[in-house]
């Protein structure tokens, strides 16, 4: 029997009151699903609940075959050592003991049948890029990045029918997405990924579209999924036309039923005044053509009603497609312009610049490399974070660091508020007519920073530095995309496209990368800055 995962009239709400999910039915049977949506649509709980970390309020699911889950963030004890996080210490103590001459039962009950535990376990971890580790070292000694790489290789040891993913290429570098990539390629069983990574996405089978509580199926990958939706917000939007002419149209309609209406009144009663007819005959005909009348009045005002109830349908199809729009003139900087010089510095963490390495003019740069390697310490220490053990780091414009933490923001201060410690000189009028089009419209720049979603907090700490002022004409960007839905990396990719100052992005996300034209490439590696070009990325071996 092959496996399945499935979810019947499930429903869930939060302690506070939030509903997430009311009979919600869904299904997932063998291949890769991708699932997406608006951050804050409830991905992440639905994982949770199909995993069983999560009870529901109502309904129930099954599962047709044992299910390996990885969650968003990953936490592993830092004193275990590597066979103990994958899951064979036991296993793998007992081989020993058996191999060093000690046939107690308990070391045959121990192995049961998975005799080639260790060999499996040294496999998975060299598939995955981990076989410089080793089984007898600490998850201390590893990185982020491997960490979830780790949990990921305990996951596929235990040989799960079916596994789930929350948002696995979070903090993992290039060389750690690949390895990624090739697992779920290969994967052979039902697999659901939450992300926001295209290239994983379009490693999918179908994507699962999860929207108001509800789930909408599109076959193919992300591409195909996006080519669909182009299909659908066009149709979408020619009805919205033909359901606006026809909401037109019948207004107009009404209007003439309303004028022919009151005409026969009047008729009615002219005829009723000279007394042309019996008085009872005239007051028939005025009661019958009022009645008629009013019919044809009742039939034109359920028309519209209903030709509007379509348009509103229609308008609902149509997704909002908001795009932030920057027009910051004191940004631009003239090319040739000296931005920033680094002159045989080096960081905290020792990473090298050897020699000067000039940005001049509206340049847009991406810092690439191993997780690990120094790059958030470089741009902390380009931004004036750190002290360098040696060298210089000179900015010569006006210069914005967005961390990745997005600490920026005071969570007690409204967005508003938090703009104006950005720009004190600003106008309240000034300031809310430049968060409009950071699409924080009207009572939205006033809500508090710490009730803002994921893709909200990012647009609100965008929009705090690049209003500040002096205006920024460079800007230090940390892992822009982790965590933020498709949506709102697109927000992100059509803000930059219209800022006119230089750029420097550390980022894992290429197809991002390449999105917002970058001119020059930096990777930072064995603790230097070399160039590099997006063709070697591309293909490191």
């Amino acid at each position: 029997m092959s496996a399945s995962l499935t979810a019947t009239s499930l429903s869930f709400t939060w302690a506070d009151g939030t509903a997430v999910f009311d009979g919600l039915d869904i299904a997932f049977g063998p291949g890769r699903t991708g699932l997406v949506g608006a951050n804050g649509s409830g991905k992440s709980t639905l994982l949770r609940l199909l995993a069983g970390e999560l009870a529901p309020a109502d309904g129930s699911v099954k599962a047709a075959g044992e299910t390996g889950y990885l969650p968003q963030n990953v936490t592993l004890d830092t004193t275990l050592r590597v066979d103990q996080a994958l899951g064979i210490a036991e296993r793998r103590a007992a081989l020993h003991a058996i191999e060093a001459g000690d046939v107690a039962e308990e070391h045959f009950e121990t192995v049961g049948d998975d005799w080639d535990v260790e060999e499996r376990a040294l496999v998975t971890l060299g598939e995955l890029g981990l076989g410089h580790i080793g089984l007898d070292r600490t998850v201390g000694e590893v990185s982020g990045g491997e960490s979830v790489l780790l949990r990921l290789a305990a996951l596929l040891l235990r040989r799960p029918d079916i596994l789930l993913l929350d948002e696995p290429t979070n903090n993992l570098d290039l060389y750690a997405r690949r390895r990624l990539y090739q697992a779920v390629s290969s994967w052979p069983g039902v697999l659901v990924v939450v992300s926001h990574d295209r290239e994983l996405l379009d490693l999918v089978d179908q994507i699962a579209e999860l929207r108001s509580g509800e789930v909408a199926w599109y076959g193919g990958n992300f591409s195909a999924y996006e080519e669909a939706l182009t299909v659908e917000q066009e149709a979408a939007e020619r009805m919205v036309r033909v359901a606006e002419a026809d909401v037109r149209k019948q207004k107009r309609e009404l209007a003439d039923a309303q004028v022919k209406l009151a005409r026969r009144k009047r008729y009615g009663q002219k005829m009723y005044d000279q007394k042309r007819e019996p008085k009872i005959v005239m007051g028939a005909r005025k009661r019958a053509a009022q009645e008629s009348a009013g019919k044809h009045r009742i039939m034109h005002e359920e028309r519209l009603a209903e030709a509007r109830e379509r348009l509103d349908d229609a308008v609902e199809a149509v997704r909002d497609d908001d795009e932030i729009r920057v027009d910051l003139p004191y940004t631009a900087v003239p090319p040739g312009r000296q931005v920033l010089t680094l002159e045989n510095l080096e960081t905290a963490y020792r990473a090298r610049v050897e020699g000067i390495l000039d940005l001049r003019g509206a340049e847009r740069i991406a810092l690439v490399g191993r997780n690990g390697s120094g790059k958030t310490t470089l741009l902390r220490t380009v931004a004036g974070e750190l002290a360098p053990l040696s060298g210089t780091a000179t900015a010569h414009v006006p210069l914005r660091f967005l961390p990745q933490r997005l600490d920026v923001l005071d969570d007690g201060l409204s967005v508003a508020e938090n703009v104006a410690r950005f720009a004190p000189g600003a106008t309240n009028n000034r300031i809310r007519a430049r968060l409009a089009r950071f699409l924080f419209r009207g009572g939205r720049a006033d809500q508090k920073a710490a009730t803002l979603s994921g893709g909200e907090r990012f647009r609100a700490a965008l929009a705090a530095l690049m209003l500040a002022e002096p205006a920024p004409q460079l800007l230090l960007l940390d892992e822009p995309t982790n965590n933020l839905d498709m949506a709102s990396v697109r927000q992100l990719t059509t803000a930059l496209e219209s800022y006119e100052g230089a750029l420097i992005v550390a980022s894992h996300d290429l197809p991002f990368l390449e999105s917002i034209g970058i001119t020059r490439w930096l990777l930072m590696e064995g603790g230097e800055l070399t160039e590099t070009t997006l063709e070697d990325l591309a293909d490191p071996a």
